[in-house]
Formats: structure tokens, C-alpha cells, sequence
């Protein structure tokens, strides 16, 4: 069994309310799960409590039944695809009005399609005052490191999920660090594999680690702000 499945492997209890979210999209029901969170933010559930205590709760729930094969790619899909469209929905929450003065670029790294976390990532340093640059999943190194370029980045934050990816977290860091010998911007990776192999970063050549986006926050905030 590798890391990443024991990792998954052991179901944990879900608050009450991501528990029902979860419920209403593995039943096909997105209206329904949408409403009930509508209803607790109305309610005053805020935007950083949603995204860790629900929505990332919920898809380390949705990764751990696709790996043990509970449920289907055509589910995993579903689920975070609506959650991905609820997130959208939301966003006009989370623009800051104040600026740090500080820049973002996040990504996935090459072929990692999963990109959700890393969109958590992006709002939450949207919502701490950061000018933010979401470049997403299917990003060639070429593209990223123009961004860089052009944007000029205090900190890149790269996503693996599957651990057959680290890999070329590793070597997108070299190209980086190559790219930008002078004022070569922070590196922070997240994900799975990171998760579970909590030393993995500093093999990767990483500057930085978090395990969600909170920390990554708080993390980036010591190094650089």
C-alpha cells in the first residue's frame, strides 16, 4: 500500500454539515447541497471555516472513496467539480479590499489535473491582501515561468495530489531556481504526497510547506511579509 492510499486509507468522522454536503452530491442532489450551505453562511459560517472544516474535509473524503474504490472517477468528478463551481459562486466573498503588497502565483505542477486545493490556496491569500495569479491544472513550464517573469512573484505555491507526480515538483523547482538565479521567488508545495511525508518538501527543494491553506498563509506571512 502506498503512502498516499494509507493516507486516505481510514475514514475520519466529518462535521455535521459536510457530512450532508457530501451526502447530497454523492446522490446527484448539487441544488440541495449548495442550499444547505447558502443557509449556514446566512447563518454565519464564514468563508475560511467552509473551506477547511467542509470543503476540504469533504474531498479528502471524495479522494479516500475513489482510492478504495467506493466510488467511481464519474463521482469523484462530480463532487469536486461542484464544489469547484461553488467555490466561483462564492468568490466575490473573498476579495480583500486591504493589499499587503504581496504576489502569488499558484499551480499545479505539469500533468496534475487535480486542482481544487490549490484553488483553496489561491482565496485564501486573496482574502490575507495578496495580488493573486491562479494559473490552475495543465500548465506548461514554459507558461509558469513566463508568469514568473512577468508578474514577479514573492512566492510560487506548486500542488502534486498523486504521488507519482512529486517527481516533477522537483524538477519544476530546478527549472525555476535555474529560470531566476537572482531574486528567485519562494517555493511552497502542498498536496498529498507532502502530507503524508511531512519531510518530502526539503527533498523536493521546496522553500516552504503547509497542509492546508490556512497554515500556508501563516507560513508565507513568516517568510516573507
Amino acid at each position: 500500500m502506498t503512502e498516499q492510499v494509507k493516507c486516505y486509507h481510514e475514514a475520519l468522522p466529518l462535521p455535521k454539515l459536510a457530512a450532508d454536503y457530501l451526502a447530497f452530491l454523492l446522490s446527484g442532489d448539487r441544488q440541495k447541497a449548495y442550499q444547505i450551505i447558502r443557509d449556514a453562511i446566512k447563518e454565519g459560517l464564514t468563508i475560511r471555516d467552509l473551506y477547511i472544516d467542509i470543503f476540504q474535509q469533504v474531498q479528502y473524503e471524495v479522494g479516500r472513496q475513489w482510492l478504495i474504490n467506493k466510488i467511481s472517477v464519474a463521482e469523484e468528478h462530480f463532487c469536486t467539480a461542484a464544489t469547484q463551481s461553488l467555490m466561483l459562486e462564492l468568490y466575490p466573498e473573498i476579495i480583500s479590499s486591504k493589499s499587503s503588497g504581496a504576489k502569488l502565483i499558484a499551480a499545479c505542477v505539469g500533468p496534475e489535473l487535480h486542482e481544487l486545493g490549490v484553488r483553496m490556496v489561491t482565496d485564501f491569500f486573496e482574502m490575507d491582501g495578496w495580488d493573486t495569479w491562479y494559473l490552475g491544472a495543465g500548465v506548461s513550464d514554459d507558461q509558469l515561468i513566463y508568469a514568473i517573469k512577468e508578474k514577479r512573484p514573492n512566492l510560487v505555491a506548486l500542488s502534486a495530489t498523486m504521488s507519482y507526480h512529486v517527481p516533477k515538483v522537483a524538477e519544476l523547482i530546478t527549472t525555476i531556481r535555474n529560470a531566476f538565479p537572482k531574486n528567485t521567488p519562494l517555493i511552497m508545495v502542498g498536496g498529498v504526497p507532502f502530507n503524508a511525508a511531512p519531510d518530502m518538501w526539503r527533498t523536493v527543494g521546496a522553500d516552504l510547506w503547509a497542509v492546508n491553506a490556512e497554515q500556508a498563509v501563516q507560513e508565507a506571512r513568516k517568510s516573507i511579509c
